[in-house]
């Protein structure tokens, strides 16, 4: 089934090309904020592994700008006072696991493809043992952050470096402000790229992770402060409060919110070693109908985006704190197409991430029909 087969590496490749691109994109506009200033209203992009600065540095004879206008930050700022919470703080397992679960997908694409049922379970049984190992490894070894993505520990250090901004008793530490600086003269005259898309290596971006971490541990008289362990479950739960307080200090809250979500990196990491374990009894089965889940679960990946994207948007706006400056009923954000909030119109669209998962669901969807289509002899 050859044709099948090149449906299926389409879907593969638009797969792996996915995570390395903004999936969503969401504006705000106001008669505050001028075309002449924000070209494309306060712009943010969505990645499946952090969320990135839209704007672009405007092309004016009257304004030099030497770095784009981050409106992540300009937007968090907006939304805090209706008291809704950090953009960072949405996402955070998902963010994490991201690459596992788009590895994940991408052995479910192979094994649909690949014929013969002993070499299947063995590349299959291959690339979930690694992905099993590198994910545990990650999530629960001593510094394992370092083999975590280096765009997701990008998002991190760039939110960091955005809460300074508005710091006010309390600085940031000293490493921050010079990456931001460095950023800021590597790419004069260059294109506008996120504040901590520098040349710095995911290891210097995790020692400012580790710096910030270690300048703001609480100090104690009769207990050690805590010590930085790198695991990735940590710098998670550790990030995610941190993002919490930012606008809003309520300890209490923000500690069990950080529970929450440990709780579910737990669930969903048992989950994910345990799907492994079925798709690879189902994989000897290519007979069965089950077998079909093999390309249909890779399939449904940009309804599955929606779907979790429109959650969390339910959840920032039906979790509005009450320390916001102004009280707003719970709302639903836009989740597609255009809408309106007090003054603000809202536009929230899908970017060239989104479009690379519809290849891979429309691919899958070939490879799926073809692989039916196809007669018994060769469905092996």
């Amino acid at each position: 089934m050859p044709l099948m087969r090149v449906a299926s590496l389409v879907a593969l490749l638009a797969l792996g090309a996915s995570f390395f691109v903004p999936v969503w994109w969401v504006s705000l506009k106001a008669p505050n904020y001028p075309a002449q200033t924000f070209p494309q209203g306060v712009r943010i992009n969505f990645h499946v592994n952090r969320i990135s600065n839209g704007c672009a540095m405007r092309e004016s004879k009257e304004v030099l700008e030497k770095e784009a206008l981050d409106c992540v930050h300009e937007m968090d700022t907006i939304n805090h006072f209706v008291g809704m919470y950090p953009i960072a703080s949405g996402g955070p397992v998902e963010k994490l696991l991201s690459p596992f679960l788009f590895s994940f997908l991408g052995v479910l694409i192979v094994g649909f493809a690949m014929p013969g049922v002993r070499l299947r379970t063995a590349a299959m049984a291959l690339g979930f043992g690694g992905i099993a190992v590198w994910m545990s490894v990650a999530l629960f070894a001593p510094n394992g952050v370092r083999y975590l993505d280096r765009g997701w520990v990008v998002g991190l250090v760039d939110s960091l470096g955005r809460a300074e901004d508005e710091a006010t008793n309390e600085q940031l530490h000293p490493v921050v402000k010079q990456l931001k600086e460095s950023l800021a003269r590597s790419h004069l005259g260059e294109a506008p790229a996120p504040k901590a898309e520098s040349n710095a290596s995911k290891d210097q971006l995790i020692q400012v992770l580790k710096a910030v971490y270690e300048q703001k541990a609480p100090v104690s008289l009769t207990e050690p402060a805590p010590v930085w362990t790198g695991r990735g479950i940590d710098v998670m739960a550790w990030h995610y409060e941190e993002s919490l307080g930012r606008w809003f200090n309520e300890p209490a809250k923000n500690e069990r919110l950080v529970a929450i979500m440990k709780t579910s990196l737990y669930v969903v990491y048992g989950v994910v070693l345990a799907a492994m374990l079925v798709f690879l009894w189902v994989a000897r089965k290519p007979r069965s109908l089950l077998f079909y889940a093999l390309g249909a679960i890779p399939m449904i990946l940009p309804v599955a985006f929606v779907m979790e994207y429109a959650a969390w948007l339910w959840w920032y706006g039906h979790s509005l704190n009450a320390m916001g400056a102004f009280t707003l009923k719970p709302f639903m954000p836009t989740v597609f197409g255009d809408g309106k909030v007090a003054q603000f119109s809202t536009h929230s669209y899908p970017y060239t991430g989104f479009a690379l998962m519809c290849v891979v669901g429309a691919a899958m969807a070939v490879a799926l029909l073809l692989r039916r289509a196809a007669p018994n002899a060769v469905k092996d």
